[in-house]
């Protein structure tokens, strides 16, 4: 029982999916304004179904996860799992939190729900086999939750402030993709995915992942700039969090005596956008 529930997070790609449902809380509690038992279902809804989302990933890459150091081990290509019991898995999580989306929010949200399982189950995840640049339009996966959550909460899909917040969550995740898929470049083309290490040399991608990092840094000002966030205190933590993002990620720009690790700038912008969530959760509460 206690194997088939570890298979289970890892197909499911917990740390990833509870992420996600952070961003949906977040997006609920700016349009809401308050701490409620409504945000229960859409998030509960978005983190099913990004686990289903998940484990379709596992089905549908399995043939080149066995190819690298880092995905060998996964349930598919280790021998843990059955591709079918794994897409039966998929399906079931995917409708289940489809399922969840529609009832805790309306049929605006169930269809966010499903576009971002369709951009990446059906756009993403085939497109990286053909370009290195499949992290931008992939990106767009990571606008949606938030979205979800604010319409869950009361607020339009068009309304500006819900498109601020979506391009913020789009933003970063390009520089995310990026630095991790440079940490692991050597396996990906191995494993035959185009790869951006097989492109440029190291120089020019430290200056390009310095500049989407640095549009992620502009994007997060414009969060107490178009109103999203107005209180004074968690303005003034953000643009300390911002200031402090673009120095650490400056070091990208000078002669690197030592070798370049992806992985060390890949984790401070989590913590960056992790402490934006907060942010944006804790503002309308005070």
């Amino acid at each position: 029982m206690i194997e088939n529930l570890r298979i289970l997070a890892e197909l499911s790609k917990v740390r990833i999916t509870f992420a996600v449902a952070l961003t949906t809380i977040a997006g609920y509690l700016l349009a809401s304004g308050q701490f409620d038992s409504g945000m229960i279902l859409p998030t509960l809804g978005i983190f099913i179904l990004a686990c289903g989302s998940s484990a379709l990933n596992h089905y549908q890459d399995s043939d080149r996860d066995i190819l690298m150091e880092r995905t060998k081990n996964r349930p598919i290509p280790a021998g843990k799992i059955s591709r079918n019991n794994t897409l039966l898995i998929a399906i079931l999580l995917s409708g289940i939190g489809s399922a969840l989306i529609y009832i805790g929010s309306d049929f605006v949200g169930f269809q966010l729900g499903l576009l971002a399982l369709i951009w990446y189950n059906a756009i993403y995840t085939p497109m990286k086999r053909k370009t290195a640049f499949a992290v931008i339009p992939g990106s767009v996966i990571g606008a949606i939750p938030p979205v979800v959550g604010w319409v869950a909460g009361g607020g339009s899909i068009t309304d500006p402030h819900a498109m601020i917040l979506a391009f913020f969550f789009f933003i970063w995740q390009v520089p995310h993709f990026w630095l991790l898929m440079l940490r692991y470049g050597k396996e990906y083309e191995k494993a035959g995915y185009p790869a951006i290490t097989s492109l440029y040399n190291d120089k020019q991608i430290r200056y390009i992942t310095f500049l989407w990092t640095f549009a992620t840094a502009i994007s997060a000002l414009m969060i107490p700039l178009f109103g999203l966030i107005t209180s004074k205190t968690i303005t003034i933590l953000l643009m300390l969090a911002v200031f402090w993002l673009v120095v650490v990620f400056a070091g990208l720009l000078r002669k690197q005596v030592t070798t370049f690790n992806p992985f060390y700038y890949f984790m401070r912008i989590n913590y960056f956008v992790l402490a934006v969530i907060i942010f944006l959760s804790i503002d309308p509460l005070l």
